[in-house]
């Protein structure tokens, strides 16, 4: 397996709900600071969708799923290049570990995708508050 830098966060939140924040195309613009929109067949990712993202630049790039664990881990290329994993470890009953796999050519990136686990944990919050 190619080298991967790491960064993940506690998330005082089931990971079921994690999880769906992590595959909700809607939501990818509210917790991914690079992110502005998403066009994708479907709402929710699954192992193999591809659809394409719009960039913090507005410039739109292709996405496609290109690994998949349901409920615990997921992994993409954007345009072609591998990107960020995704995964989802519960700790207890209402908490979870949420972690980013970045490449570690992209040391850059993680000051981003701290920013994105603290955006997680905000609408996890509110996703709870208004069960």
């Amino acid at each position: 397996m190619r080298s991967r830098l790491n960064t993940s966060a506690q998330i005082h939140t089931p990971a079921a709900v994690a999880w769906a924040l992590l595959t909700d195309t809607r939501a990818w613009p509210r917790w991914g600071p690079r992110i502005r929109a998403v066009d994708a067949p479907t709402h929710f990712i699954t192992a193999g969708t591809r659809g394409r993202v719009q960039t913090a630049v507005g410039v739109w790039l292709p996405f496609e799923i290109t690994h998949w664990e349901e409920g615990s881990h997921w992994s993409w290329t954007v345009a072609g290049i591998p990107a960020t994993g995704h995964l989802i470890e519960a700790t207890g009953p209402d908490s979870c570990r949420v972690t980013f796999t970045i490449p570690a050519w992209a040391p850059f990136y993680l000051p981003v995708c701290r920013a994105a686990l603290r955006a997680i944990g905000r609408l996890a919050t509110r996703v709870e508050q208004s069960r």
